[in-house]
């Protein structure tokens, strides 16, 4: 068994002695490793009618320290329960957040609903505030107390993959940087229903935004578990990697939201095969596809759908014992990445070498040959007799001309003569990809 240096002192508190600590500023709900707020307002109004009603609760755990005279304590277990009755009191910054309950307080008395200030005018404030949690008091080393989280953390609502890795990497620069990165991106997944708000709560967001952030720096499919847990525990990114691996993410989350406008009406919108749509379009963008076409993507769009449905359909015959046809096949195997394990690195690379069956040759590739050589430049000269810009007409000379691509090189048009045309420089500067 391994050995720790944690030392516990066992006891109790009421809820008015924390409240004070709170208002002190020696109650810090918000360690660094600790989770997200999980409950629901259905979860606090029952613990607060247990409550009311002298139920036994379980112990809250505190990691106690000494900072400069001053006692202080973290919240390694309990933090909703005490969140709960700071709300419920309207304490500091929780006063917006007050909420009343149904309950019962007398064998003679009815159901009534009770909030702080008519538990006090009718004198019963003392069911509350004199309620004593049991209390443990740890001190000791904060690398044990933080794997002593994760462990007492293992009943009631688990943490999940997230909250175990912001617990025990919560000074990581990368995981920080997913994380403001994922808070910013928030709207986005739950209005295209990637997430829920549920899975938010639980760090979802993050956990996906890490993938999205370690599949670029990694330059393609990862194992989720294997991959994440070794870039944000143990590999080290200098700053400016992270950053360029941050911008490139917006980057590609943009151009998903550019080539799939509807994709939440499709099964892409959960996080497994999102994941797969996003790495593939970041390698799409690698080879020099071009993602800007309208038409193009319109028709991206409907075979997504397409995809969608298909996959979809085989799943409810599945379901009703029919086999897929033999015109599904590519639904069916579709099917088969998206149960069991679909993190791992092999059903990746399956999924995405469907993706490939189903967009390849749709997206155009760019010109390698972004500009126009010296030789071309001399035969489109000399082959116009008439040299003026054609938007606005001012004479050319051999020292301000440019060439201008009639279809933007952006949109696939070729560095070729066939695509040339005489223009000034600040035309085509405004032209841009039009």
């Amino acid at each position: 068994m391994p050995t720790h240096s944690l030392d516990f002192d066992y006891g109790d508190k009421t809820i008015q002695e924390f409240v004070l600590l709170f208002k002190n500023g020696q109650l810090n709900l918000e360690p660094g490793f600790q989770r997200s707020s999980v409950w629901t307002l259905s979860d606090r109004k029952k613990l607060i009618e247990s409550l009311l009603q002298n139920y036994p609760i379980p112990s809250v755990f505190l990691y106690k320290q000494n900072d400069d005279g001053k006692l202080r304590y973290d919240v390694i277990d309990g933090k909703q329960r005490l969140e709960t009755v700071l709300m419920f009191q309207g304490a500091g910054h929780f006063r917006g957040s007050r909420f009343d309950v149904k309950a019962r307080l007398g064998p003679d008395e009815g159901v009534e609903e009770w909030d702080w200030s008519r538990l006090q005018n009718r004198g019963h404030e003392y069911r509350l505030a004199g309620y004593k949690f049991q209390t443990v008091e740890i001190t000791g080393d904060l690398s044990d107390i933080i794997d002593l989280f994760v462990r007492i953390n293992s009943t009631g609502k688990r943490l999940t993959g997230a909250e175990k890795r912001h617990a025990r990497f919560f000074r990581s620069d990368f995981l920080k940087q997913a994380g403001r990165l994922a808070e910013n991106r928030q709207r986005f997944f739950l209005e295209n229903r990637i997430l829920s708000p549920g899975q938010v709560s639980r760090m979802k967001h993050v956990e996906l935004v890490c993938e999205l952030m370690a599949s670029l720096q990694s330059r393609g499919l990862i194992n989720k578990k294997k991959a994440l847990d070794g870039i944000i525990g143990g590999q080290a990114i200098d700053l400016r990697t992270l950053r360029r691996a941050t911008q490139e993410t917006v980057r590609i989350l943009n151009l998903v939201r550019k080539v799939f406008p509807e994709i939440r009406s499709t099964r892409f919108a959960n996080s497994a095969d999102f994941y797969s749509l996003f790495v593939f379009l970041w390698e799409l963008d690698q080879e020099g596809c071009i993602l800007s076409d309208i038409k193009r993507n319109r028709q991206a769009q409907r075979l997504l759908v397409w995809l969608s449905n298909g996959v979809s359909e085989v799943r409810q015959q599945q379901r009703k014992a029919e086999g897929a046809n033999p015109d599904q096949r590519l639904f069916a195997d579709y099917l088969l990445t998206i149960q069991g394990d679909t993190d791992s690195l092999a059903t990746r690379q399956r999924r995405a070498e469907i993706l490939k069956r189903v967009f390849g040759g749709l997206f155009e590739k760019k010109d390698e040959q972004r500009g126009f050589t010296i030789e071309q430049r001399r035969l489109l000269w000399h082959s116009e007799e008439r040299k003026r810009c054609p938007e606005c007409r001012r004479p050319l000379t051999w020292m301000n001309f440019t060439i201008d691509h009639i279809k933007p090189h952006a949109l696939g048009g070729k560095s070729t003569l066939s695509n040339a045309a005489l223009m000034c420089r600040s035309c085509n500067s405004r032209k841009g990809k039009r």
